[in-house]
């Protein structure tokens, strides 16, 4: 009796998990609202996806600095709920080169959609990614499109050879193919979601270290 009313008792934890990533799924498609392809693919996959994802395997929680900014009344209404979602919060793992574990350590990742995502999908890549306060990710190339939103916090945004940008909740920075592009926080962490559109494998990704650090090396 006590294993069945476990195991009904886990079955139900599930479903409301799944419940919750498809209001999430919900939530993330208002974000995509635009004319270029990247979001009308963005848009539709994630439309499709929202019936078809598994709930996280396992859970790494979110450290205070993001809970903190995801708290703050200017962060994005889906705030509340993506902290309070089992995901494994994690480094990503784009490249295996050693720079660019080195200057990862500070990030929080979850593919939500895509080749490795908690919903597959072979056309885009969706995910949650923050950074801790007081860090720098540096130059990087990749040949899929990419869109950064803002969802709480504030960074600091470089394209190519401009100087960085700070953006806050609600804002975006958008990176066309192969352009070169860095990111770093200061005093808050920030959370934002991503998505990768075009050519969405990662063989070409490259990483170049901190502006300026290549003409140090030369």
């Amino acid at each position: 009796m006590h294993q069945s009313f476990a195991a009904t008792t886990s079955s139900d934890a599930k479903l409301g998990e799944l419940m919750t990533l498809a209001s999430l799924f919900d939530g993330l498609c208002e974000l995509f609202t635009g004319d270029s392809q990247i979001e009308k693919h963005a848009k539709s996959e994630l439309e499709r996806a929202r019936k078809n994802t598994l709930p996280p395997q396992e859970v790494n929680k979110l450290s205070a600095p993001f809970l903190k900014v995801m708290a703050q009344q200017n962060a994005h209404p889906l705030c509340p709920l993506i902290s309070s979602l089992p995901f494994q919060w994690a480094p990503p793992q784009t490249s295996s080169d050693k720079l660019y574990r080195e200057h990862s350590h500070f990030k929080a990742h979850v593919e939500l959609l895509g080749p490795n995502g908690l919903a597959a999908s072979s056309k885009v890549r969706i995910g949650l990614y923050g950074m801790l306060p007081n860090c720098e990710y540096g130059l990087r190339t990749h040949p899929a499109e990419e869109i950064y939103f803002m969802l709480a916090g504030s960074a600091f945004w470089k394209l190519s050879d401009s100087p960085y940008q700070q953006l806050f909740p609600g804002e975006r920075s958008h990176h066309h193919s192969m352009v070169p592009h860095a990111t770093r926080t200061g005093e808050d962490a920030f959370m934002s979601v991503y998505v990768w559109g075009g050519d969405i494998a990662t063989d070409d990704y490259k990483y170049f270290g901190l502006p300026g650090d290549e003409d140090k090396a030369g």
